[in-house]
């Protein structure tokens, strides 16, 4: 169906992007930073521990100076100095193991939920493929990066700007050079040719963005109006894009999106059902020991699904009772109504999070929270059905599985700055370079292997779609989930400015993201935008080279 300005679409639309926008300033603004959480920071914080040589000195230093209080739910560097002074191996192995149950968290919570409620709102207010692959689509597939941004700039990680501006800088660049690089080199037989007017498309606004954070980094500093223009180039981005397909008939970008938004679910199933009728075909006409072999490794699936379901169950259980769920394969009456129910609850404990327990406004939110659970709760136990999900009235229940999908990617990511962080302090590493590595990978990890496997899988169109990805998902992070964060910190200092230290590294990394785009282009206008190993192998050389340097300044920091 086609999409028309005049229509109610457009409005829903922009209802929608005003509620994602409005959840997360309003985030901010109930928990407002100081300022001066983006100067540099004084001497006296974390840093002054490389001055402690053993757990116990380290652990007193903490609790007598407290130079730098926990930034997420739990303070990471008290725990394992105060608490494993004689098995400092097996600390540090809990925090990874922390660091790394944190990446599932944030990854599974996007795409299970916050995906899910995105794509039910797109199928809700029937939105073309077009808009819903340039707005509702990209803010799923960034998601983490989005939240990760967030908290470094917004939330109680004070002077972790770095940290997000290295995570976008490295995803960026992780995912233009290498994911391309690998696609490129795994397609190099096939002589796919990528569509020229996407492309230069893409190369120009990201090329726009990336000049754009050049010019703030080295002004070092922004004001309100200054980070407003910056996120509004992503508006021009979807209306360009919304424009040409409108009264351009770019038909292949409509074919494009929408097959990314037919497969841009992380929970999209790995063995699908034509390979399950393999396996049923090939038992049926087998012999009966084949039957006996498949029953023993239906019981070996059963049995290894239990124990995963078992080691997830702490993860997913508080998700699953606090997010409402009201897709059809999904539904179920008592969990719908758990969810309504304990979701007040969880935003109270949050409002709450740094005022005293017993005090009176601490008293007053728990009481409006209880109230509002045992309203919403009697709510829908009265008003839904046992077998299938409400038809009427959804737009309530898909907007709050949208808000509590939100905050918990929220928590997941502050707590994955917070550790990040930590860690840095621990082994004498900034967290910038974590940020531009150890984040940057983890929340990219997922468009390397749906980009990749939709590029071998799904013929040209699939490869199409993949590389244009590639570049869609950094503009985004780039312009949106960066420019939002700057936006909320420049308003809480308006009418003043908010400094931002200027990084020479981070703008050689920019340097050298802007060296694989140029690459590209040339390669790509030089081949006939056929897709080759040439210009694979030169973006992988492009991204070693990058963070070989990047690790050499830090390693000679460290020394």
């Amino acid at each position: 169906m086609g999409f028309s300005f005049s229509s109610n679409r457009f409005g829903y639309l922009t209802v929608t992007f005003l509620l994602v926008i409005s959840c997360l300033l309003l985030g901010f603004f109930t928990n407002p930073v100081d300022s001066s959480a983006l100067r540099p920071k004084s001497e006296h914080d974390c840093s002054a521990l490389k001055h402690f040589h053993d757990y116990k000195s380290k652990c007193a230093y903490l609790k007598s100076i407290d130079p730098c209080a926990s930034q997420g739910f739990f303070d990471y560097l008290s725990f394992l100095y105060c608490n494993f002074e004689g098995f400092p191996i097996l600390g540090q192995f809990l925090l990874f193991l922390w660091l790394l149950l944190l990446f599932y968290l944030l990854g599974h919570t996007a795409s299970e939920y916050f995906c899910s409620s995105l794509e039910s709102l797109s199928k809700l207010l029937n939105l073309s493929p077009t808009v819903a692959g340039v707005t509702l689509l990209s803010l799923g597939n960034g998601a983490p990066d989005l939240f990760a941004s967030l908290v470094s700039f917004m939330g109680e990680s004070k002077g972790t700007y770095d940290v997000g501006l290295n995570t976008v800088v490295g995803g960026s660049g992780f995912v233009t050079c290498v994911v391309v690089g690998i696609i490129s080199i795994s397609l190099h037989k096939r002589r796919v040719r990528i569509e020229r007017a996407a492309f230069i498309r893409d190369i120009c606004f990201f090329c726009a963005a990336i000049g754009s954070l050049a010019l703030i980094l080295v002004y070092g500093k922004i004001n309100f109006w200054g980070a407003l223009g910056f996120c509004s180039l992503y508006a021009v981005y979807v209306a360009f894009v919304v424009l040409s397909w409108r009264f351009g008939g770019d038909q292949g970008a409509e074919s494009d999106l929408e097959s990314i938004h037919k497969r841009g679910s992380l929970s999209e199933p790995i063995l699908q059902r034509d390979g399950l009728e393999e396996i049923e075909d090939g038992v049926v006409n087998g012999e009966h020991q084949i039957v006996d072999d498949d029953d023993d490794h239906q019981r070996y699936y059963y049995w290894k699904r239990l124990v995963i379901w078992a080691i997830t169950l702490p993860l997913n259980l508080p998700r699953i009772l606090t997010i409402p769920v009201v897709s059809e394969d999904k539904w179920s009456k008592p969990l719908a109504v758990a969810s309504v129910t304990f979701a007040p609850v969880l935003l109270s404990f949050l409002w709450n999070w740094k005022r005293k327990p017993t005090s009176f406004e601490a008293g007053v939110v728990y009481l409006i929270g209880c109230l509002i659970s045992i309203a919403l709760g009697f709510i829908a136990g009265a008003t839904t059905k046992k077998l299938t999900p409400p038809k009427k009235w959804l737009l309530p229940w898909l907007a709050g599985g949208f808000v509590m999908s939100m905050t918990w990617s929220y928590i997941s990511a502050q707590e994955l700055v917070a550790l990040l962080t930590s860690l840095g302090y621990i082994f004498g590493v900034s967290p910038s370079i974590l940020g531009l590595t150890v984040l940057a990978w983890g929340n990219s990890i997922g468009d390397l292997i749906t980009n990749l496997t939709m590029a071998l899988h799904d013929g040209n169109e699939g490869a199409q779609v993949a590389v244009s990805g590639c570049y869609a998902g950094p503009i985004f992070n780039t312009l949106f989930a960066l420019g939002i964060s700057l936006v909320g910190c420049a308003w809480e200092a308006y009418p003043l400015s908010i400094v931002i230290k200027t990084d020479p590294r981070l703008l050689e990394s920019l340097g050298f993201l802007v060296a694989g785009l140029v690459w590209s282009f040339l390669v790509l206008f030089s081949n006939r935008m056929r897709l080759g190993g040439v210009m694979g192998i030169g973006l992988l050389v492009i991204y070693l080279a990058s963070l070989s340097l990047r690790i050499m300044q830090t390693v000679g920091d460290a020394h």
